[in-house]
């Protein structure tokens, strides 16, 4: 796994105006670190060692890495040579694969160079949730290199209290983020995997070690610009991404305008409008509403008289295209106005009864307006004009009522006719056919009537039948 090139230093150098002491010492120790990866300058040996049933990738001993900075920065003293490693791993840049304390050791210990995606140039300020989605997600990884130690569990458990509301959305998070692990290679999953966990020690350390850096460029670039040092570990912005980790340069920070301020303002507004219901009350509406139809689910319950898509009885479609509804059906025209559009014999009776209240012609629009959306293209302009002569144009024969707003939005799309010429006249009919005719229908004796004489023809049914079944 190639880690050294110019390309990926690159990703660790911030703005030069906001350059501080500890940058530069950064860039400094990535220099160093780049030129230790560089196979063509007589970088580290970087190799793969084989243990007993594994290959262990991507390592370099302790003691090469020692030998290595004596030789190519001039250190006669092994000892000097050591600390100056313990610095450098300090903050993350080469870390061991085995251990959690990031120090240097002169010795075979094998350590593996950290990815420039996660090198401290680039002022990483992880929150709690970066580090609880990371947890979360090695607990769902089934392998012993990647189970929790003990502080790593309790730190889990703290997490899960204290973000006990979000945590599902913690959860998502993690489980997207595995499946996209589990999706690499091999290799490289376990060399990711590594290079993750050392992030996390540097900024999660283990207890008992200490962060040996003596001014923290986080806290001063915070201070200097609260806005911009702001980041993510996994990329997660907003409780709708659920991408890998890309890192985006960071931008030029301009004043804030006026308009930016109104931005926000309008922003800020429209999400103290926004209709928000909790969940327990959509749980209860999804719970009603599966209640409610349940009948009418033929995998829940048995369709009467036979189910004709698992046997060669078709009497169930013959009833359900018979002009006499039967007593199932025309409950349900009691469930919501659509159900009732959407059944041929419902559209019928409410028709007879809105011509019984003389406003029929709202529902005839209504029909036109949905045949028109289904008609020819040749066909629309000549419908579009037909529709506006019968219902919306002056002295037209079966005038509807329509607000002034709606009536000019449509008297506009008429010029240029289209199949929805008229959907705002239509939505307007719509509200007021079910809010108020729909309504009195429900209450009317004609609907009434008809849903009791089912009931009845129905139990006469079952009486006659029961008197069969005794008889026989």
């Amino acid at each position: 796994m190639a880690q050294g090139s110019g390309d990926q230093r690159a990703v660790g150098i911030a703005d030069p105006e906001e350059s501080s002491p500890n940058m530069i010492v950064y860039c400094k120790i990535e220099d160093i670190i780049t030129k230790m990866q560089d196979d063509k300058t007589g970088g580290v040996p970087i190799r793969t060692v084989k243990s007993f049933l594994s290959k262990i990738p991507s390592v370099v001993t302790g003691t090469d890495i020692v030998q290595w900075l004596m030789k190519n920065l001039s250190i006669e003293d092994p000892v000097e040579a050591i600390h100056l490693g313990s610095l450098i791993a300090a903050q993350g840049y080469i870390f061991p694969i085995s251990d959690h304390v990031l120090t240097m050791k002169d010795d075979g210990t094998f350590y593996r160079f950290q990815a420039p995606y996660f090198w401290p140039s680039n002022c990483w300020e992880p929150e709690n949730t970066d580090y609880a989605i990371y947890l979360c997600k090695r607990t769902m990884q089934n392998k012993a290199r990647l189970e929790l130690a003990d502080y790593e569990a309790e730190n889990l458990a703290r997490l899960q209290r204290a973000f006990a509301r979000k945590w599902e959305f913690i959860f998502m998070q993690a489980e997207a983020q595995v499946k996209i692990d589990r999706k690499k290679d091999k290799t490289e999953r376990k060399i990711l995997d590594s290079q993750e966990r050392a992030f996390w020690d540097v900024h999660r350390p283990v207890p008992g070690c200490v962060n040996t850096t003596e001014m923290d460029i986080r806290k001063c670039r915070r201070l200097k610009n609260p806005q911009k040092v702001k980041k993510s570990v996994y990329g997660v912005t907003d409780e709708t991404q659920s991408q890998s980790p890309v890192h985006i340069p960071s931008q030029p920070i301009r004043k804030t305008t006026k308009d930016d301020i109104r931005k926000q303002i309008t922003f800020l507004n429209a999400q103290i409008d926004r209709h928000c219901l909790k969940m327990s009350k959509v749980a209860e509406s999804l719970i009603a509403y599966t209640e409610q139809y349940v009948e009418y689910d033929p995998f829940i319950t048995p369709a009467e008289p036979s189910n004709p898509w698992i046997s060669d009885d078709i009497t169930l479609w013959d009833i359900e295209m018979s002009k006499e509804p039967s007593q199932q059906r025309v409950k349900r025209w009691g469930f919501s106005f659509d159900e009732i559009l959407k059944d041929q014999v419902g559209r019928d009776q409410f028709l007879r009864f809105l011509e019984s209240e003389f406003s029929s012609e709202n529902l005839r629009f209504w029909l036109a307006v949905q045949d028109l959306k289904k008609q020819p293209l040749q066909d629309v302009a000549k419908r579009v004009e037909e529709i506006w002569q019968e219902f919306l144009a002056p002295g037209a024969p079966s005038a509807i009522n329509l607000d002034s707003h709606s009536y000019e939005i449509t008297s506009q799309n008429v010029k240029d006719g289209g199949r929805y010429t008229f959907e705002d006249a239509q939505e307007h009919i719509y509200k007021l056919m079910k809010s108020d005719s729909y309504a009195r229908f429900l209450r009317s004796n004609a609907y009434q009537d008809l849903l009791l004489a089912k009931k009845k023809g129905k139990s006469l049914a079952g009486k006659r039948l029961t008197g069969l079944m005794q008889s026989s």
